[in-house]
This record gives structure tokens, sequence and C-alpha cells, in this order.
């Protein structure tokens, strides 16, 4: 069986949704949702690493995506400009009996708003960059080592980093370079690893990384363009040891769309009539 024929519909996870709300406190940011309701619906690593058809996001990550679109549709959850959801008084009394209303009422607003496109303006509503992503993705994976780490390097620098450098040093424990990341009056020594990962970064990969930067540094980064396991998140975030950063692919294409490296963002130009001008004749 494909991996992905095992995973929830997008449907099946908008009540799953609204119940990891509750128990998060109302909130919760993309990464805490999809932790959430997958430990809820016991599903495994392996499902949660399958890409979807746009190669960036991971299948169930891109149905959830839907059930939020859904949902906020309906007025059940709302979003911040920082990707924070958060229930509605709607979505506080939601119950299984409201999904195919949900369901029907979005529909007909997609409808309604993009005729007969709405199908697939409602995909790019769920996650309007998602294509670009997934082939901006593909460009990477097709990259040398070394430019990949050229490229790495650049994206630090253009995120606030000073004193970059790549070491490329064998025998590191995967350590690929190094820099400074500077927060207004305070600075932090880092160590990051980039490297081009088809498939899921495991526990291990953040283990041997963090013993490599034990005592040498205040934080480490791990760049990759596949994905981190959920064991490998949490090994990154553990207590105790050196904090690990970690950017996934679909991360990585983000932060290099918001810093226009590799991409061109064209503006569209909106014209509208000046009332105001015409009653002033």
């Amino acid at each position: 069986m494909n991996p992905s024929e095992s995973l929830p519909k997008f449907d099946a996870l908008m009540m799953p949704t609204i119940e990891a709300l509750k128990t998060l406190g109302g909130s919760a940011s993309n990464e805490e949702l999809a932790d959430a309701i997958a430990e809820k619906l016991g599903l495994t690593d392996a499902q949660r690493a399958v890409l979807s058809k746009n190669k960036s996001t991971p299948e169930f990550e891109y149905r959830l995506a839907w059930a939020r679109t859904y949902l906020k549709h309906y007025g059940a959850v709302r979003n911040s400009q920082r990707g924070v959801w958060s229930l509605t008084e709607t979505g506080e009394r939601l119950s299984e009996a409201d999904v195919e209303e949900i369901k029907r009422n979005a529909r007909a607003n997609i409808n309604s708003r993009h005729g007969r496109d709405g199908a697939s303006r409602s995909e790019r509503d769920a996650d309007p960059e998602a294509d670009v992503r997934g082939r901006l993705l593909d460009v990477l994976k097709t990259l040398k080592p070394h430019e990949f780490e050229k490229l790495c390097q650049q994206l630090l620098r253009e995120s606030g980093f000073i004193n970059v450098r790549v070491t490329g040093r064998s025998n590191d424990g995967g350590i690929d370079g190094e820099g400074v990341y500077r927060v207004n009056l305070l600075s932090f020594r880092v160590l990051f690893q980039c490297k081009r990962w088809k498939g899921s970064v495991g526990p291990n990969v953040v283990r041997d990384f963090r013993g490599a930067m034990s005592g040498r540094v205040d934080k480490g980064l791990i760049i990759t363009t596949g994905t981190f396991t959920a064991e490998a998140r949490r090994e990154a975030s553990r207590d105790g040891p050196q904090t690990i950063e970690l950017i996934n692919g679909d991360d990585l294409c983000r932060l290099l769309i918001e810093n226009n490296l590799g991409v061109v963002v064209k503006q569209v130009k909106v014209i509208e009539i000046d009332d105001a001008f015409f009653r002033s004749i």
C-alpha cells in the first residue's frame, strides 16, 4: 500500500485540528498542530515523511493545510501573519455533524469568489506558494555540494549572520561551516550543517551533530532539502544540551523566497479610478 493512502483525508483532519487547538490552549503553530494531530492519530514518521505532489510539503501537512483552510472559510479558526492558528467561538462549538456543512459552505464560498477556477484557486488559497516551493526544491536538489553550501552561506548572511564561512572539514561530525548570529546587542556563535537529503533526517544525524558542536558554540543549525522526523525534532529541542535549530526543505524555500534569493518576485500593478479627481473638475 502506498503510505499516502493510509493517511486521513483532509475532511477527516478537521475535528482533530479543532481538538488539538483545544488541547494546546486555543492556539498553535503549524508544527505544533501537526505533531499533536499525528500523535493523536498514531501516525508513523514514515507516513509523515511522504511528500505531496508538489514535492515540497509532506502529504500529511498538505492535507492539514486544506483542513485549516476549510475551517477558516467556515469561521471556525483564524490565523495571524506569523502563522499562529486560533479557535473562534464557532470553532469552540464545532462538532462532527458540522463537518459536512463546512465542506458544502467552503465550496460554495470559494466557487462564488473564484468562478469556474474555484478548485485550483482554492488550492492556492491553502498554500499560494506551494507550487513554486516545489519547483524551487527540485532546483536545489540538482546543486553540487559546494554550490549548496555557498547558497546556504549567502542565505545566512541575508538572515542576519556575520563572519559566515564554510569550513567543509572532513571527520568533523557533519559540521560544514560557522557564523555569528547578531540580535540587537547580543551575538551567538553558530555551527551549521547543510546537506541535500532526499528523504527524512533522523535523530542520529542530530545526535552526531550535537556531539561535534559540544562545548564549541552557543547554538547549532541543520539545513536540509529533505524533512526531519518527529524524533529528530524532539532530539534537537530536548532539555539540557545546546539547542539545534532545524530548517527543512520547505522552510528553506520559504526563506529563499522571503530574501529574494533564486527567485524573481513580480509586483502586480493595480490601477483604480480616482473618483475624487473627477469630482474636482
